[in-house]
């Protein structure tokens, strides 16, 4: 049986996976940005200097790529404070995880610690190890060249290849390059077509330095671009249907597709309703893959309040996550059934509106008697206040004992004054929720936060989590 303090340490791991999940330290419609950044310091700092496996086990889980990058960063800082088993797992996980974070991101770390003085063996041999395993050397070279040139330096790396040095420490010091991304970089400086080879964001530049038309560039750059800088700028091309830039919306990640519907005026997503939902639908059904239709009868409480508007820096985040676990759920059950806050039945207008009346809500979703019951807000019930709570403790303790139905509360919002996501009750699992791709994972993660398993069987999941982690992909 699990000690009082393992109990403890499981509710501290938690917590803190929760925060990695949520929270990116920008402001949040309850808390400032500064809040956000306190409070998510402190727990790196208190989980690294308290529970080193676990901090690093966490890298295995589905964690936003801000706090992957934190997470590595503290290990490589404090790399004399491992033993050398702990060195070779975080080293693994370290490598794996650095391999599935967007290039920026990386670069971004890797500037990080050469502005923080960060450079023992262990740090030096993870750039060494991720730069070497980079698919297109010269590609970064052209796109990431400022990060690249950091890194090398830092490292005291000598770049693969005759051409790469030279271009990455001094591009113009050559008249012609045999690889053909360097020869297209080297000629656009003075030949607009050359520019059109190049990666999008860096043709941007010398779209600007020519004078050509945005129009035109966007017309005619856009299949170099990646899905996601077409979904970024098609609503730009919406506004300007001369340089229009059309995305395949059929192939766009869940959540950041919701994010984009939602920044659509409504006039706009009635317009193009049939369009919207077979691409929300498609997605939801790529996510959901064999479980499609398994998970029985489900209803789902979906916060589209006042507060889901979220920030200036996550606009509408919190809805987005609602909006796509909607289509999700709605992918997953074999019956569904959806209630919104505000009492809207039409997913695709959902916008931020009102109050959070939540308890009424779940008792609304309590009378369709599901099997499984999930409840996706930021937890502030203020329609009347404590609602949900006691309905939720008197349905758990007194209604439903047997748990016949289960029930879980995913939360989009990491609350900086209380170290956590807010929860609605202590009978009931509360996870974090950033991308609801990662929705049937934190269902699972979930049973682990009420309170009744201990630290030994979260650590063997944990163990489960890390070994599939870091199976070859």
């Amino acid at each position: 049986m699990d000690s009082y303090g393992d109990l403890i340490a499981a509710d501290d791991v938690l917590l803190f996976v929760n925060a990695a999940i949520t929270s990116t330290g920008q402001r949040e419609f309850h808390s400032e940005e500064g809040e956000q950044r306190l409070s998510l310091d402190f727990l790196h700092a208190y989980m690294i200097g308290n529970y080193r496996d676990l901090y690093a086990a966490v890298l295995a889980l589905d964690i936003n790529d801000h706090n992957a990058a934190l997470i590595v960063r503290r290990l490589l800082e404090t790399a004399r404070e491992a033993s050398e088993q702990q060195r070779r797992s975080e080293g693994r996980l370290i490598a794996r995880r650095l391999a599935l974070l967007p290039p920026q991101r990386v670069y971004g770390l890797f500037r990080e610690l050469r502005r923080a003085k960060v450079n023992n063996r262990r740090t030096r041999a993870v750039m060494r190890d991720w730069i070497a395993a980079r698919p297109d050397p010269a590609f970064d070279a052209v796109k990431y060249r400022g990060g690249l040139k950091l890194a090398l330096r830092h490292a005291h790396l000598v770049p693969t290849g005759e051409e790469l040095g030279p271009f990455v420490f001094a591009p113009r010091s050559r008249k012609r390059y045999a690889t053909p991304i360097l020869e297209s970089w080297r000629r656009a400086h003075y030949e607009q077509a050359a520019l059109y080879e190049l990666p999008y964001t860096v043709a941007e530049g010398f779209a600007a330095k020519h004078g050509i038309a945005r129009a035109a560039f966007l017309e005619r750059i856009a299949p170099r671009m990646t899905r996601l800088e077409q979904l970024r700028l098609q609503e730009s091309g919406r506004t300007h249907r001369a340089g229009a830039v059309r995305a395949d919306l059929t192939r766009m990640p869940l959540t950041r597709l919701a994010s984009y519907v939602l920044g659509l005026p409504l006039a706009d997503r009635v317009a193009r309703r049939a369009e919207l939902t077979d691409a929300l639908r498609a997605a939801a059904r790529r996510v959901a893959g064999a479980h499609r239709g398994s998970w029985g009868r489900v209803a789902a409480v979906l916060d589209d309040s006042f507060s889901t508007v979220g920030s200036g820096q996550k606009r509408r985040r919190p809805l987005a996550a609602a909006l796509a676990a909607h289509h999700l759920l709605e992918a997953l059950a074999g019956h569904y059934t959806a209630l919104w806050t505000s009492g809207r039945t039409d997913a695709l207008l959902s916008r931020p509106f009102g109050a959070t009346p939540l308890g009424h809500r779940i008792l609304d979703a309590l009378d369709t008697a599901p099997e499984r019951l999930v409840i996706v807000s930021d937890g502030w019930d203020n329609a009347p206040p404590g609602l949900a709570g006691e309905v939720l403790r008197i349905w758990r303790t007194r209604l439903d004992p047997e748990r016949r139905t289960s029930i879980v509360h995913l939360n989009p919002v990491y609350d900086a004054d209380d170290f956590d996501v807010r929860r609605l009750a202590p009978t009931v699992p509360t996870a974090g929720l950033r991308d609801a791709e990662d929705l049937p994972a934190l269902v699972e993660l979930a049973q682990f936060a009420e309170g009744r398993t201990g630290l030994a069987e979260l650590t063997a999941y944990l163990d489960a989590r890390t070994a599939h982690f870091l199976k070859d992909p």
